[in-house]
């Protein structure tokens, strides 16, 4: 009989898939991006994760999140637990707290890969002075409008937070499905091989382009 993981085995080969499940991954943020991307990669096969995020859900988070409705006021890691165990039967680290210059040394300490997702310019500079400071791979992946960009921290700076509301700003779902299967294989590729490759994505020409870093 199959297993859930059958046609990603086909397509990468067994090995492959064994490695993924031993990646310990460590998700920063889980809002559209992070939720959408850790369902994604778990049903690639990854199966070690710790969460972090303080939210809770927000009916405005439906149309862009992997929540529904009926989640509406629980903790996003929490619920983002629920999903992923119902889904592939893989039990996460869910953190719902935020990530401070007290705790991250403690809240990303045995973190294999990092993945930021996070949506303000203090908690990405917290994460990347963090994984600087330790040594650890990080995947950074963000959204502005219909742009998306997915860069590994060498070539990664921190944008400045845009003015306003932050729940309050233009986001096309499909923009946010193009990043997460960018951002996925990104971090697939460097798991199997060790390469990190930077791209961006743009919704209005629906282009995905490898970024040039000089």
């Amino acid at each position: 009989m199959a297993d859930k993981f059958h046609h990603e085995t086909i397509y990468r080969g067994a090995d492959c898939i064994t490695k993924l499940a031993t990646v310990s991954l460590t998700l920063c943020g889980a809002g559209a991006l992070g939720s959408l991307l850790a369902d994604n990669l778990a049903r690639q096969g990854f199966r070690r994760w710790k969460v972090i995020d303080r939210d809770r859900i927000e009916e405005h988070n439906v149309g862009t999140q992997l929540y529904g409705e009926s989640e509406v006021g629980a903790w996003k890691v929490e619920a983002l637990r629920g999903r992923l165990f119902r889904a592939v039967g893989f039990e996460i680290e869910a953190v719902a707290k935020e990530l401070t210059e007290r705790n991250a040394r403690s809240l990303l300490k045995g973190s294999g890969i990092v993945l930021d997702t996070f949506d303000n310019s203090a908690a990405r500079k917290l994460v990347q002075e963090q994984c600087r400071s330790a040594g650890l791979p990080c995947l950074h992946a963000g959204l502005f409008a219909d742009y998306a960009e997915v860069i590994w921290d060498e070539h990664y700076r921190v944008p400045r937070d845009v003015g306003g509301d932050v729940c309050d700003y233009p986001l096309a779902r499909n923009l946010v499905l193009m990043a997460v299967g960018v951002a996925s294989e990104a971090l697939v590729q460097f798991v199997l091989d060790g390469t990190k490759r930077d791209w961006s994505v743009t919704l209005g020409d629906f282009a995905i382009r490898e970024l040039e870093v000089r």
